[in-house]
């Protein structure tokens, strides 16, 4: 009985006759992953012993290893596309700016809501991760200290209408 290699093994799950990219500019038909997926809709394969995630089988296939550092990322936003000039690899911070998700949104805000620009000397991290504009932050810090230092005025008793009818004129 002939074993056949893991790149058989591989070229068998996949579908060469998939849809068209959902971005522009991505050019050829997405080739799908057939063969199984974990939760998040990633094709896994086992090769050499272990579970690998598809798209990072085809590209290695395609280019060789991946650089240190960087991830692969689906240009076609297809999570079970194993099409090579489909996937790039790149670094985490362009692989999150490229998608669409609220995260991406966040990340792709150069500026706060009053205008200040969210560069190193304006910007820091408040406890939960998010970014916060230093300019703003001060200015409404100077304004609280100031409303302390305000004197407040006393409250004043409210008018209240008579209701005394005893001086009702005489017709």
């Amino acid at each position: 009985m002939d074993r056949k290699t893991p790149a058989q093994r591989f070229a068998a799950k996949v579908d060469t006759t998939g849809p068209l990219p959902l971005i522009r500019g991505v050019l050829g038909p997405c080739h799908l992953w057939t063969g199984s997926t974990n939760e998040q809709g990633y094709g896994t394969f086992w090769a050499n012993g272990r579970t690998v995630k598809a798209h990072r089988y085809a590209y290695e296939q395609a280019n060789g290893p991946i650089p240190d550092g960087l991830e692969v990322d689906h240009r076609c936003r297809r999570r079970a596309c194993v099409a090579p000039g489909h996937l790039d690899a790149v670094t985490h911070r362009v692989n999150i700016l490229r998608s669409t998700n609220h995260v991406a949104r966040r990340a792709a805000v150069t500026h706060c809501p009053a205008g200040h620009p969210y560069d190193a000397a304006n910007t820091y991290r408040a406890p939960n991760g998010t970014r916060k504009c230093r300019t703003c932050k001060n200015a409404h810090s100077r304004a609280a200290r100031a409303a302390k230092r305000t004197p407040q005025l006393a409250p004043v008793e409210p008018i209240r209408p008579r209701t005394d009818h005893t001086l009702e004129r005489a017709a």
